[in-house]
């Protein structure tokens, strides 16, 4: 990923979702100028969910979700159905389209019940507004028992481009406010601090580049008008020696978290990436009390590990290897590992007497809280890579000096 570009993860997504033919793909190409959706008069065009990263004014950065249609049909329809259900799953603002030349049917208050119980932003898009006349009024009384914010309705012409800058400015305000949101780290330090990041450079390091985490965390700092340190585990006791000041944080890689806190004297905090962005994009209390858990397994158990991307896997994969291993020398049980990466996650989760996560760099806060949501409802508990590893070393505790749980 160039480093001009906004990651995934922080992108807004929008997610468009309504039934076949309602003009799902030309809204998306009427709000971006581009022909980014294929358009056409058969129904069932968009057969899988099509995700596209992009600019769109005012909002800058987001990434755009077309799905199939919410009334396919047949079984391989219903596969559709589900895939396009999936996505709400990283939605931040949902736009219902609807035909309203049609009007308002019964499988439209479906979908929009299925948003509002995600609590997701939603605007609800009645295109072909040019050919809805002798509809508005039916529109508008169904609409208004479903309790729909009258200003989060608007009549639309995607073919005319009738409404389509009121559009944008409608979505635009549905973002939640920046004041919300959480910083990776820059709430934990001042102008003019020193941080030192820990980076190792291994077999399993990327040619030529950080990884997303800690380009976000440079990034991070950087706005806080403080300075990054960015060293090699090797070179951390010398660093810290000639530095003349003392840090006002040591953030390592998980894998050196051992080595790392014996050379970070005491009275300098000290955590990991992963447990920055397990606070960042998930709850780091759940995910704490999730770590645990790893004293609890017993003979026989079965663990997943689940990552929010897909990549080469190197011969001694954080993932795959290492994790495993350094959970059978905890645990000194034999155990049992499923993995899966990317958008797959698995629907039952019961199995499963622990699931540990990566730091979910590349999903959107959305996405890793429904994550860790599903792994409440089935009772299994959650923690993500930073955090367990340090509980093994048994340094979390001074991992979490810093934070106020």
């Amino acid at each position: 990923m160039s480093m001009n570009h906004t990651p995934s993860g922080e992108r807004i997504h929008i997610g468009i979702f309504g039934k076949r033919n309602a003009g799902k793909s030309s809204i998306i190409n009427a709000l971006t100028g581009q022909n980014l959706a294929i358009v056409s008069e058969v129904q069932g065009t968009t057969t899988d969910p099509v995700l596209k990263a992009m600019e769109l004014l005012p909002l800058g950065p987001v990434v755009m979700i077309d799905t199939p249609g919410l009334d396919d049909e047949g079984e391989l329809g219903a596969l559709r159905i589900q895939k396009a259900y999936q996505m709400l799953n990283k939605t931040d603002i949902a736009l219902l389209v609807v035909d309203g030349s049609a009007g308002i049917t019964d499988e439209d208050i479906r979908i929009l019940d299925r948003i509002r119980k995600k609590e997701i932003p939603c605007a609800v898009i009645l295109n072909k507004c040019d050919l809805a006349s002798d509809n508005r009024e039916q529109v508008a009384h169904a609409l208004s028992a479903c309790q729909i914010d009258e200003k989060h309705i608007i009549w639309a012409s995607a073919e005319k481009k009738t409404n389509i800058h009121e559009l944008k400015e409608l979505i635009a305000s549905l973002v939640p406010s920046e004041d919300m949101k959480l910083r990776i780290v820059g709430d934990l330090i001042r102008p003019s601090d020193f941080v030192v990041l820990v980076v190792p450079i291994d077999k399993a390091a990327p040619k030529g580049r950080l990884i997303l985490p800690q380009q976000q965390t440079i990034r991070d700092i950087l706005e806080a008008e403080a300075t990054s340190i960015v060293v090699k585990e090797t070179h951390l006791k010398e660093t810290l020696s000639a530095l003349g000041k003392k840090p006002a944080l040591v953030i390592t890689d998980s894998q050196a978290f051992g080595k790392v806190s014996a050379e970070t004297p005491r009275d300098i905090p000290l955590t990991s990436f992963s447990i920055l962005f397990a606070r960042y994009k998930g709850n780091l209390k759940t995910l704490v009390a999730g770590a645990r858990a790893l004293d609890n397994l017993k003979e026989g158990d079965t663990i997943l590990i689940s990552e929010g991307c897909t990549h080469h896997r190197q011969c001694d994969d954080i993932g795959t290897v290492k994790m495993p291993r350094w959970i059978r020398e905890h645990s000194g049980k034999e155990l049992n590992f499923e993995f899966t990466s990317g958008t797959e996650f698995p629907l039952e989760l019961d199995k499963y007497s622990l699931i540990i996560h990566c730091g979910g760099c590349t999903l959107n806060e959305r996405e890793m809280k429904y994550r860790m949501k599903c792994a409440e409802d089935a009772g299994v508990p959650m923690t993500n890579y930073g955090t367990a590893i340090a509980y093994m070393h048994g340094i979390l505790e001074r991992s979490l000096e810093i934070f106020d749980l």
